[in-house]
């Protein structure tokens, strides 16, 4: 449903539109596109704010419901990959892919401990090391909960034609790199 203003345009599509929110041009290069192309732009743009907003969704409700913040769940998605896969998790292998220190890590499975959603116990080929597993009870509600959700996901990306995949591969990849670009700019200052 569109979220139209007092004078019935459709203001969140007017967020993505650079013909309102760059009218002079000065940000976005429009040169070579006419205004259907502008239009399907911003129909991409529109698609992408509604995914992100579905998935921001569903992982507080993920969240919600197995009572746990955003850094826990992303802990736990790391510890049950580690137990699919048949490796031992470490706090420092689950620090390093947090991003966290060791004093944060610490105080994170002391959470998920008392909450009966990790058991640590000593590993088993490194005795200065501490092995992590998830509870069985845990895996299971993650399982249906996100897991479920991931099988939504992954049925929809195999609903495409492998060309088709392709290219909204290519289209996140580029993305994904606006990121590193801006990071760069932020560094260096604009190419401009």
């Amino acid at each position: 449903m569109a979220a139209a203003g007092e004078s019935g345009h459709d203001v969140r599509a007017a967020m993505h539109d650079p013909r309102v929110f760059d009218a002079s041009g000065e940000l976005i290069d429009r040169t070579g596109l006419d205004d259907a192309e502008i239009d399907q732009i911003v129909r991409v743009m529109q698609s992408l704010r509604g995914w992100h907003d579905a998935a921001r969704r569903m992982s507080e409700a993920s969240s919600r419901y197995m009572k746990l913040n955003e850094t826990d769940m992303r802990a736990l998605r790391f510890l049950i990959a580690a137990r699919n896969q048949g490796e031992i998790a470490t706090p420092g292998a689950l620090s390093d892919y947090l991003g966290i220190s060791s004093a944060s890590i610490t105080k994170l499975l002391d959470r998920l401990e008392r909450g009966d959603h990790i058991m640590r116990a000593p590993h088993p080929s490194d005795r200065r090391a501490i092995a992590i597993t998830v509870t069985d009870e845990t895996r299971a509600v993650a399982r249906e909960s996100v897991g479920r959700l991931h099988a939504r996901r992954f049925a929809a990306a195999a609903a495409l034609a492998p060309a088709e995949r392709e290219v909204v591969i290519r289209f996140l990849d580029a993305l994904s790199a606006t990121e590193l670009a801006l990071e760069l700019e932020d560094e260096h200052g604009p190419d401009r």
